[in-house]
């Protein structure tokens, strides 16, 4: 779609409201050229009438190919291409070696579509082929009178499905007229039982229906004036549907309408979302159970009468808040992936609890962006080490700041945990401490990364830490 735009854009005298309608065509066409059996090649006129330009070119996914090289980007001089001249003049299908349609949008005639097709030969159209080239003949005609596509609005289901997953015609009154070997087995497995030729179609489908697409919502599906799609499920299958309003000198002419079987499809997506959500379950129960085991350290810290006692279980409770944490942000997401600026923001405002009236200010300069868990977990508790470890023995009375400041380029972390205040002690490197080593361990084994302490000529400490995510 960008080829497209660019070359309208740089090198023909189509408009942009005029592109937007070619672009939706082009979104939309692969189902003429299967359903026509044939190559159909996109002509705009080109910029100042300097003749014209294929812009745009698909082959049929039904048949043979006309066109073994591409077209798009080849400009033909005025007087090369009569035919295509004529088309854009008259607003006329012209007919020749091949077909050539103007493409109306409004009183206007923008662009012209060929139609090449590889001969046929002697032998005559099965029931299928004929159903297919009825319909082709139809779209074709509704782009000559600007009643195709439906709307410059390009939408996903146009990606989605195709003539060959399932094909019904039906006529103006909704009876079917035609019906595709895939179609009727899709049908099938909803639960018809006999045929769907010479049925009305929406009350069909609605006599299969249970409350998972209530009766009432078929005919917004399967007939009116405008085109639409959705889904048909019962407790037996389910099925996409698209409908295409069919228009002849005109009046309408029925539908064209491709349906694709997504029984397995649905029956995946629904184990999976609950998988996850069992997943996400263990994750609240995990932080349930974390968050007991932190209030029980903190009850047994109120009931030491030693100070060290209560400051190793408060550290305690502290580390596993930091795990309750991750495992809480987990069972809130879907998929094993955190957003880990929320983690780390959270954990800064947990100086509070150390800073006692010091007054220390906790700040976060980039983003961690998207962590997974086994990520998560080991570099929340080593935030945790370092934040608290700077609360509690890098400042005096008069506080200090924190910085968290992070760079991540694509799945490289460089992570900074810097403080101003009075920097690292004599033998600090050398220090047998339990948060020094958690940090070590966590940073060089869990994360695989790397990790170096250095004091700052303006005063303070910075730890430097760099990982994988």
């Amino acid at each position: 779609m960008g080829q497209l735009e660019d070359m309208t854009r740089s090198r023909t005298a189509v408009s942009a409201t005029d592109a937007r309608w070619l672009n939706a065509l082009v979104s939309d066409w692969q189902l003429i050229a299967d359903l026509a059996f044939s190559d159909l090649v996109l002509w705009v006129p080109e910029a100042e009438e300097t003749g014209v330009c294929a812009v745009a070119q698909v082959r049929p996914t039904t048949g043979p190919t006309a066109l073994l090289e591409d077209v798009v980007g080849l400009s033909l001089a005025p007087g090369a291409a009569p035919l295509i001249e004529q088309a854009l003049t008259t607003g006329l299908t012209i007919e020749g070696s091949t077909q050539f349609v103007p493409v109306r949008r409004g009183s206007r005639v923008v662009a012209v579509v060929e139609r090449r097709r590889e001969a046929p030969g002697l032998r005559s159209a099965g029931a299928l082929e004929s159903a297919y080239l009825d319909v082709a003949s139809d779209l074709l005609e509704m782009i000559r009178t600007g009643e195709f596509p439906e709307s410059a609005d390009r939408t996903a289901v146009v990606d989605l499905l195709r003539v060959g997953d399932g094909f019904v015609r039906t006529e103006a009154d909704g009876t079917v007229r035609f019906a595709s070997p895939n179609a009727l087995s899709a049908y099938r497995r909803l639960g018809l039982v006999g045929d769907l030729i010479g049925t009305r179609l929406v009350d069909v489908t609605a006599g299969l229906m249970d409350r998972r697409t209530p009766r009432h919502a078929v005919p917004g599906l399967l007939v009116g004036a405008e085109g639409g799609s959705g889904e048909l499920e019962n407790a037996a299958a389910s099925l996409h549907v698209r409908r295409i309003p069919l228009r002849s000198a005109g009046e309408p002419a029925g539908a064209l309408i491709l349906l694709r079987d997504v029984t397995e499809l649905r029956s995946r997506e629904r184990e999976l979302m609950t998988k996850d959500a069992t997943i996400r379950e263990i994750h609240h129960r995990v932080k349930n159970n974390l968050q007991t085991v932190a209030a029980l350290l903190r009850l047994q810290a109120r009931r030491m009468s030693t100070d060290e006692a209560r400051h190793a279980l408060q550290e305690a409770e502290r580390r596993v808040g930091s795990i309750a944490l991750v495992h809480e942000t987990l069972s809130q997401s879907f998929g094993d992936v955190v957003d880990f600026d929320d983690i780390a923001d959270r954990l800064l405002r947990t100086v509070l609890d150390v800073a006692g009236e010091r007054e220390i200010l906790a700040t976060r300069i980039g983003t961690f962006g998207a962590l997974s868990g086994e990520v998560a977990t080991p570099l929340s508790m080593v935030l945790t080490e370092l934040i608290q470890n700077a609360a509690e023995h890098a400042f005096g009375d008069d506080g200090g700041q924190i910085t968290v400041a992070v760079n991540r380029i694509r799945d490289r972390i460089r992570l900074r945990v810097s403080d101003d205040g009075v920097g690292m002690p004599e033998g600090f490197r050398t220090s047998s401490s339990l948060g020094l080593s958690i940090v070590t361990t966590l940073v060089q084994t869990e994360l695989d990364g790397t990790l170096t302490f250095e004091s700052r000529p303006s005063g303070g400490t910075t730890v430097s830490i760099t990982l994988d995510a």
